[in-house]
């Protein structure tokens, strides 16, 4: 299990993350002049190169939202000109692209990111621009809603599977869906009917939880606390559950420790997010108490999975059941070997994951748990800790990746396998990059006198604007 670090602080890592975001503005500015955009979204590297593969165009708000997280940690004017400019140019297919589960990645990550940026101050304001984002942010989370598959307790957004498909991936994309609600919007449908895009994200959050998320209770008797399957299977004629299921893990009875990451991520942001809400607006889904409860068992549930089944230094292999594993010996004991002769580790699932960590863990303690915030907290920390040194961050000038040791698809054998190694490993993913750098502005924002980072920050009102 993870080492956690009790002594850690944010503000120990001012040269850390100094260090970093230099190197991730040369990472950006290489991608920017070596990449051929004619090729699709870059999506992971082969041999430090950039290269598309993949589902769907799902990554390339990653791309652009970088450079915008960028500008948000150093004040580079270069990043956010180029983020607000590739935006503008080429993010409008994915605001109303109904063929993926990604709009919460692909949108949030650019329109929301700068208008976060304008409501916070650190762009000039400008009615027009701020309009202009808000009109992507409303349309991007109906068009998400749009996916919907009614099931026998509520519904969930279906993957690009198809309708029968939940994948716990798409916790993160209720942001999409949350941000066009207090925005104002309303979602039609046939006859004018008014859809409540609170209701659906919260109904797909209860799904995420109900059936991607195990508890060892129940019907789950027979499994573990906090396990995730990546795909949960439903009848669509009736609505009913049928079986846990896996695209990029091992199996549907085994965690992708990527997929648990998201679910450790998703949940905790969300419960942040219905603080802004009024009780009333709660009520239609079973009220604040009911609501919060689920969502913060799953929270704890799978970031106390994580803590107990990953190495000592935070970073995962990348499923937990992966089949060669057990030839790796005591492997929790000692901290995770990216250049091992048997599996690979996913350090993208460590990115996101230790950001749900630290959000959880404020939550927690802002809510009185002291001891178990605590414990999310430094664990956090102590995951970034190992993410920002080598052999996790990437030194090499010439190696477009920021994180290394990302792992893709493995069953589909989609990742780059260097000559001689029976492993892949030393290479890098859009999603892992963004993350690392959504991690290392969270945690550089705690350590200063910025505002607390958050998706929704771009929901103040007008009067609240300027007071950085």
């Amino acid at each position: 299990m993870i080492q956690i670090d009790d002594t850690l602080n944010p503000t120990d890592f001012s040269t850390k993350l100094s260090r970093f975001w230099e190197q991730s503005a040369q990472k950006i500015r290489l991608i920017d002049e070596q990449y051929d955009t004619a090729k699709g979204s870059p999506v992971f590297t082969v041999q430090g190169k950039y290269t598309t593969r993949g589902w769907t165009e799902w990554t390339q708000g990653f791309q652009y939202g970088s450079a915008i997280l960028q500008f948000d940690a150093t004040g580079d004017p270069y990043f956010v000109d180029l983020g607000r400019q590739k935006t503008v140019e080429v993010m409008a297919p994915h605001v109303s692209h109904i063929g993926v589960h990604d709009h919460g990645f692909n949108n949030v990550s650019t329109y929301g990111n700068l208008l976060r940026l304008m409501v916070e101050g650190k762009l000039p304001y400008n009615e027009q621009e701020r309009n202009f984002y808000e009109l992507a942010l409303k349309i991007s989370g109906a068009v998400q809603a749009s996916r919907w598959t009614t099931t026998k307790s509520g519904g969930f957004i279906h993957s690009f599977n198809g309708p029968h498909s939940l994948f716990v991936d798409t916790i993160r994309s209720c942001r999409a869906l949350v941000l066009s609600h207090s925005l104002g919007h309303v979602y039609q449908a046939e006859g004018d009917v008014k859809i409540n895009l609170l209701e659906r994200a919260i109904l797909h959050m209860r799904a995420t939880a109900d059936y991607s998320v195990f508890y060892g209770e129940g019907r789950d008797t027979y499994d573990i606390w906090g396990r995730t399957a990546h795909e949960s299977v439903f009848n669509t004629k009736d609505g009913n559950f049928r079986c846990p299921n896996s695209q990029q893990g091992y199996s549907g009875f085994t965690t992708w420790t990527r997929g648990l990451a998201w679910a450790m991520c998703g949940f905790p942001e969300e419960l942040e997010y219905l603080a802004t809400l009024e009780d009333a607006e709660l009520e239609p889904v079973g009220g604040r108490d009911a609501v919060e409860a689920f969502m913060l068992k799953a929270a704890r549930a799978t970031c106390d999975f994580y803590i107990e089944h990953t190495p000592t230094n935070g970073i995962p292999y990348w499923d937990t059941g992966a089949p060669n594993l057990h030839k790796l010996g005591d492997y929790l004991d000692r901290p995770a070997d990216p250049y091992n002769a048997f599996e690979p580790v996913d350090s993208t699932a460590a990115a996101i994951g230790a950001q749900g960590l630290l959000r959880l863990g404020k939550y927690l303690t802002e809510k009185g748990d002291t001891e178990a915030g605590k414990r999310y907290w430094q664990a956090g920390l102590t995951v970034l800790n190992t993410l920002l040194d080598e052999p996790y961050l990437s030194t090499d000038p010439n190696h477009q990746g920021l994180l290394l040791h990302s792992i893709y698809h493995r069953p589909n054998g989609w990742d780059y396998v260097p000559e001689g190694s029976p492993i892949p490993y030393g290479e890098s993913s859009m999603w892992g990059d963004y993350h690392l750098r959504e991690l290392a502005l969270y945690v550089q924002r705690m350590g200063s006198d910025e505002p607390y980072y958050a998706f929704f920050n771009c929901l103040r009102k007008p009067s609240d604007e300027h007071k950085v």
